[in-house]
């Protein structure tokens, strides 16, 4: 069974910085497709960024030039760096990981690995 650990979650002011680690537990698994998503109170869930094993990325338009992932494929841990934070940015982040995709997707649904979510706020 594969489950990811995801750290580096906590409070901040607006402005302030966080990263965010993920990584797999348990048997060794290759993630050939990492995701971030984020779930606010009352929000459904919303995709933030994928990177690929071969380093194609996407970010949400929400995020972009603030947020910056990266990965360390001989660590096997993916990196999302958050910068220039704002109170909107308040959610809990999940990691989800997946083998090759055809086409690498921003819908949860498409992937089958999951964290148990950190939680980021953003507050004065």
């Amino acid at each position: 069974q594969v489950h990811l650990v995801e750290s580096g979650g906590g409070l901040v002011q607006p402005g302030g910085s966080l990263r965010l680690s993920c990584a797999p537990s348990g048997r060794a698994f290759s993630m050939f497709v990492v995701a971030w998503f984020r779930q606010a109170p009352r929000k459904e869930r919303e995709f933030v960024s994928f990177i690929t094993k071969n380093g194609s990325i996407k970010y949400a338009n929400s995020v972009k030039d603030r947020f910056t992932i990266s990965r360390d494929n001989a660590e096997n841990t993916v990196y999302l760096q958050l910068n220039s934070l704002k109170s909107e940015d308040t959610a809990v982040y999940y990691c989800a990981a997946s083998g090759p995709m055809m086409v690498v997707t921003t819908t949860p649904d498409d992937y089958d690995y999951w964290g148990q979510g950190t939680q980021v706020t953003v507050s004065s």
